[in-house]
């Protein structure tokens, strides 16, 4: 059984649906759920819950910047050239304008942040299998 099963109900905010609109930049299965759809907000807000194991890929924001709030699980996050951080709930990251970097899932754990992010992404190559099961 995966660790922290409790978060794939949602811990703060509802999971969401499938994420299949941002799939072909993650590397297993994850959940989107937004919480700010207001035109006069420039920024997106949302809920994202990843499985055991599921990554997004390397990218980027342009012209902005991206906070994550973990709410749950066990999760890294890692910029280029600098090691990976273990996450859990209570973390908070800041990701300044670009920066390469990538989040997600331990391979044992569900995890889920809020993703509070200005600026368009510019996605990446996928974190390599190798590297990525490395990480302890």
């Amino acid at each position: 059984m995966a660790k922290h099963e409790e978060v794939k109900n949602g811990i703060i905010f509802p999971v969401g649906e499938k994420n299949e609109a941002y799939a072909q930049f993650f590397v297993g299965q994850s959940y989107l759920k937004g919480l700010v759809a207001d035109p006069k907000v420039s920024v997106g807000v949302g809920n994202v819950t990843f499985e055991p194991g599921c990554r997004n890929n390397w990218h980027i924001h342009r012209d902005g910047f991206q906070i994550l709030l973990v709410t749950g699980g066990e999760g890294w996050y890692q910029e280029d050239g600098k090691p990976a951080q273990f996450l859990k709930a209570g973390d908070v990251i800041v990701t300044h304008d670009g920066v390469k970097h990538w989040h997600g899932a331990t391979q044992e754990s569900w995890f889920e942040h809020i993703a509070i992010t200005a600026g368009k992404p510019e996605w990446l190559e996928p974190v390599a299998d190798e590297e990525y099961n490395k990480l302890k």
